[in-house]
């Protein structure tokens, strides 16, 4: 794994725990994983000291401080940012095999409902699952579908090119 698919998996894990689709445990992993691949900033180390009983307790407190100094951004609990950065970090799953194309309109649906623009799509293509022995489209076609919005969500960039070294 790159310094740079490292930062991206990092981000992708914090906008997920941040909306509550992963555990605190898996951010620490994605931590430890960026340090094996080259990011060390003080934070990050600390973050990826945690064990899986302080994980529940620190991450909160210590993920800001280390994606502030890798230059990456920390979403709010609950903020439409953070959502919409949730989304393409389930989009990336996607496509990298890890959610079939039903189970992520799902997510988003079963999140998102029909509120959030960004994943308007989704939620209707969700629907259509659940409607396609009455209509006249295969689950090959919407799952066609799903892929392009999934590419069009992951395709929007999610860090800098490099990540930045905190003077720290």
């Amino acid at each position: 794994m790159t310094s740079t698919e490292a930062a991206i998996a990092l981000q992708d894990h914090a906008a997920l725990w941040s909306m509550g689709e992963i555990r605190a445990s898996d951010v620490v992993n994605a931590a430890c994983d960026a340090l094996v691949a080259g990011l060390d900033t003080p934070g990050l180390r600390t973050l990826a000291a945690c064990t899986r009983a302080e994980a529940d307790y620190d991450v909160h407190d210590l993920l800001p401080e280390a994606l502030d100094e890798l230059g990456l951004a920390f979403y709010p609990v609950g903020s439409e940012a953070g959502q919409e950065a949730a989304a393409r970090a389930l989009a990336r799953r996607m496509l990298a095999g890890e959610l079939t194309p039903r189970e992520f309109t799902f997510r988003i649906h079963q999140r998102h409902g029909h509120e959030l623009a960004l994943t308007e799509r989704l939620a209707e293509l969700d629907d259509e699952y659940d409607i396609l022995e009455y209509g006249d489209r295969t689950a090959d076609q919407v799952n066609a579908e799903v892929t392009a919005e999934a590419r069009r969500l992951a395709a929007h960039p999610t860090v800098p090119a490099e990540p930045a070294d905190s003077p720290r």
